[in-house]
């Protein structure tokens, strides 16, 4: 009788990569909290290269000690599926690492930097992206280099590296974009009927200020361009003049003073007997 042999089938390698990272994923105690962006009214919350989180406080209250760390998880949201807890310090990922990778880790805080009441009395957030100085070096915030969309989280460590807690993923965080030159549309066909009445009433406006202000320096002016000319001229030989007419000179007081009477002239003795 024919003994069939049985194969022994190999595991596939990544089932076994699941089978080592469960005992770990079990004791990672997950935290029911999503991080968001701050509920202040802020301008500039999210520009196109930062934004800004609430800082978790009171999250690890009872799961951190105070030689533990909170980080902050930066990753591309399509990325954030494939995003390994790292074990140790050296395996921490870095920001240059966002574009090869698509996450990294920034932002390491202590317990006592989160505590339940802000004794500051100052707005309560972290900003994402904020150090500009920084380059190329590690767990540093560096400016976001893409509009997204992102999402983070917070990963409670040990001194020693070994991940304790975390967070869940925020929902996707798109950052500001500017627009290219281009892809501005200025066609007036896809302007508003109101404002094309608009635009053409002010243009109208403007044309007849135009016209007054050349009216009223015509007028202004014009005798300066047509010199008036005389009704009447006096020509003698070549000699070209303007009438004039004599102003009336009154009678002289000498005249109609009686003789003898001259102011300043002593009166005659009279030769009568």
């Amino acid at each position: 009788m024919a003994v069939l042999g049985l194969t022994r089938r190999q595991p596939h390698p990544r089932l076994l990569l699941l089978l080592i990272c469960l005992p770990l994923s079990l004791s990672l105690e997950l935290i029911p909290y999503k991080p968001q962006i701050t509920a202040w009214d802020l301008g500039g919350k999210v520009t196109a290269t930062t934004f800004s989180l609430e800082q978790p406080r009171c999250v690890f209250d009872g799961h951190a000690s105070p030689n533990d760390s909170i980080w902050l998880v930066v990753s591309f949201s399509n990325d954030s599926r494939n995003f390994q807890n790292p074990q140790t310090p050296a395996k921490i990922p870095a920001s240059p690492q966002l574009l090869t990778d698509g996450y990294y880790m920034t932002l390491p805080l202590s317990l006592e930097q989160l505590p339940c009441e802000d004794l500051t009395g100052g707005l309560s957030v972290l900003r994402v992206g904020n150090d500009f100085s920084c380059h190329q070096q590690p767990y540093c915030n560096a400016p976001l280099p893409h509009p997204g969309p992102y999402s983070v989280k917070f990963l409670l460590m040990e001194a020693s590296g070994t991940p304790k807690a975390e967070t869940k993923w925020s929902d996707p965080i798109y950052l500001y974009q500017g627009k290219s030159p281009t892809s501005i549309d200025t066609w007036p066909g896809r302007r508003s009927s109101c404002m094309i009445i608009i635009t053409s009433i002010l243009s109208s406006l403007a044309g007849l200020l135009l016209l007054a202000f050349l009216a009223a320096s015509t007028v202004r002016f014009s005798s300066l361009w047509w010199p008036e000319e005389a009704p009447e001229q006096l020509r003698i030989g070549s000699f070209m003049g303007k009438r004039y007419m004599t102003h009336h000179i009154p009678p002289s007081e000498a005249a109609t003073l009686p003789v003898g009477c001259e102011p300043g002239l002593d009166s005659l003795p009279s030769l009568s007997p």
